[in-house]
């Protein structure tokens, strides 16, 4: 492996589920702690760019703390804050009704935005939801063939869990994109979305990213049409590239120390 492969990025973007641990309910910790240590000591800059729209930005924090792992809260993207932030830049406040979880919807409210109880909503906002039921995806069909807006965390098939891969957002965006007859507003991985912004607020071009994670469908693919290089970390959903071609394929992300 060349140690001086991402020697001429300025930015690197870390998935998280995968990457740095596994598992939702209770969580392992992969690795991390020596990756961003050296990306530190690189004077590079960092983000990271999560699917994870179950918790809040504060939550993730909190848990990479107690991993150790010295991330800042003003460098996690998370897709539920992505989510919250588009809503209101593009549609000012607006009354959504929720399929997903309370990470999703702290960020939602955080950002002046107003749950409905389903009889009436701007939106439909989607993310992952573990307790998902038929009646939720039936009234959020219904809003939406009412004429409600159609907003996805994002689409990913997986993440993931502690004993392998589980059913993510993408499936749910599915049923409601089926039921409804109407296209949902993707915004995190892959979406080329959630990489611009990243690009964007770093002041950062594409050619001095790279993308590191454990999915080739989100993070690998999703890179790869945003014009952006990337790492494939086999710790966690995938373990070939499938036809993509990485940068480089990692064992663990603390193999990153290495290559700056």
């Amino acid at each position: 492996m060349k140690e001086s492969l991402l020697s001429g990025k300025r930015l690197l973007l870390f998935d998280l589920d995968g990457v740095f641990y596994k598992g939702k309910e209770e969580r392992v910790k992969i690795g991390g702690t020596r990756a961003v240590e050296a990306v530190r000591r690189s004077g590079k800059r960092l983000y990271i760019l999560t699917n994870n729209s179950t918790d809040s930005v504060e939550t993730i924090r909190s848990r990479l703390v107690e991993f150790d792992i010295p991330v800042k809260t003003d460098e996690i993207l998370s897709s539920a804050l992505l989510t919250a932030e588009y809503i209101r830049r593009r549609f000012g406040t607006v009354a959504y009704y929720l399929v997903g979880e309370k990470g999703l919807d702290a960020e939602m409210r955080k950002y002046g935005h107003r749950r409905s109880a389903g009889r009436k909503a701007d939106l439909v906002v989607v993310g992952l939801d573990r307790e998902v039921t038929y009646g939720k995806l039936d009234a959020a069909v219904r809003l939406v063939r009412g004429g409600a807006g159609l907003v996805a965390t994002h689409n990913a098939k997986l993440y993931m869990y502690k004993t392998g891969p589980a059913i993510a957002t993408g499936p749910i965006v599915k049923a409601i994109e089926y039921g409804s007859g109407r296209r949902a507003t993707v915004i995190g991985k892959p979406s080329p979305l959630m990489f611009s912004i990243a690009l964007s607020r770093a002041g950062c071009r594409k050619e001095e990213a790279v993308m590191i994670g454990d999915q080739v469908d989100t993070d690998v693919a999703g890179a790869s049409r945003a014009g952006i290089d990337s790492v494939l970390v086999t710790s966690g959903v995938d373990s070939t590239a499938q036809g993509y071609k990485p940068l480089a394929i990692v064992s663990n992300v603390d193999e990153i120390a290495k290559m700056l």
